[in-house]
């Protein structure tokens, strides 16, 4: 009889333990979650949905192919609307509600900076594909970023303004509340300065503010031979048509913030005889951009800017790292991360000791209302 009661109870603990590891393989994650980041509303919304576009693009083709580790990649996509708080409370949210193990984003420096804190804070490796400010990255070692950064920026346009475009006066006009724009413009004027020039004139503006008016006046009464404009598209396409008014005919030089298929629709023919630094170009015949440029015309009705092939390359090389640690497992990821050598369609990524790419720079021109080509700079 005691026997028998026994072996009831091994039987039925053995149920209850079949039961449980039941209930425990079927709770198992059958995707993996990765959260993306950007502007897609506000001030900056052309950057933000092309990012939203690059970064669902390569899911698409990585789920296509069976996904990494064997198991489909999850996305959330998430909109800072350019704003630091909401920025803020969009990485929150993907970390603590989504359960994502990595992030993408964000776009502009402001709410890269952030955000990334909370990635830290949190174990959460995170890779901005587009903010150039060099304070992001130093915010931890889960913080990395696909693109270079604005000291190589500001300096590769002041190099292009006083070699290539032989200015020797040059004023510049930036958004002080920007870190971004801010960085920029240092750079540009201690490199420009550095190679001999002049500045006739470091203006700042007030955010939010549409009438240039006054700074460049000030610029214009040195008689620069160029102009450097430090701040996104729409800033610089006003920027542009009120600094022709005022009589300036020369070339205006200026960071991948021009970079936006409004440009033109803003600036009108005033943003001709311009030159910006980029990450890419759409125009570079490496098979594998043209590749990259003929699917998302194909899926989007549109060429990619750099923010969209930015975003491809930085989601590249996540899963990339994911697939490499053989782990959703936060450190093991960052680990892999610093030790990538990624081919991306913006150039071959890997890591400085400081988290960030080194690759080259190109030098975009508007004629005619479009980009041409004009120049690579190597770092």
């Amino acid at each position: 009889m005691k026997t028998r009661r026994i072996l009831t109870i091994v039987l039925l603990v053995g149920v209850l333990v079949s039961m449980t590891l039941s209930g425990c393989a079927k709770k198992q994650p059958v995707t993996i979650k990765i959260g993306g980041v950007g502007p897609v509303t506000g001030e900056a919304a052309t950057y933000g949905k092309s990012t939203q576009n690059g970064f669902e693009m390569l899911v698409a083709e990585v789920n296509a192919k069976g996904g990494v580790l064997g198991k489909q990649i999850e996305t959330t996509f998430g909109d800072d609307k350019g704003d630091p708080t909401e920025a803020a409370n969009v990485y929150q949210k993907l970390i603590s509600q989504d359960k994502v193990v990595a992030i993408v984003g964000t776009v502009m420096s402001k709410c890269t900076l952030a955000g990334a804190p909370i990635c830290q804070s949190s174990g959460i490796p995170m890779i901005s594909p587009t903010s150039t400010n060099e304070k992001v990255t130093a915010v931890g070692d889960y913080i990395f970023r696909a693109c270079f950064i604005d000291p190589f920026q500001g300096t590769v346009g002041a190099n292009f303004a006083y070699n290539n475009l032989n200015a020797r006066k040059a004023g510049v006009l930036f958004d002080n509340g920007n870190d971004y724009n801010k960085g920029l413009a240092e750079y540009f004027q201690k490199q420009f300065l550095a190679l001999g020039g002049t500045i006739t004139a470091f203006e700042a503006h007030p955010t939010g503010i549409i009438d240039f008016t006054p700074q460049l006046t000030k610029i214009l009464a040195g008689k620069p031979d160029v102009i450097y404009c430090s701040d996104y598209y729409n800033d610089d396409g006003l920027m542009a048509k009120q600094a022709r008014g005022l009589g300036f005919t020369g070339p205006f030089v200026g960071g991948d913030g021009w970079d936006s298929p409004d440009l033109f629709a803003i600036g009108g023919d005033a943003v001709n005889n311009s030159y910006f630094t980029n990450h890419f170009s759409k125009d570079d015949q490496r098979p594998e951009v043209q590749a990259f440029v003929k699917n998302y015309t194909a899926k989007y009705g549109e060429a990619p800017d750099a923010l969209a092939a930015l975003a491809y390359d930085a989601t590249g090389v996540l899963l990339q790292a994911i697939q490499n640690a053989g782990s959703t497992d936060g450190a093991k990821i960052r680990d892999a991360m610093k030790n990538i050598e990624y081919q991306g369609v913006s150039g071959i990524i890997k890591f400085d000791a400081n988290r960030n790419p080194i690759k080259s720079a190109v030098l975009i021109k508007i004629e005619n209302g479009k980009q041409v080509y004009a120049a690579t700079v190597n770092p």
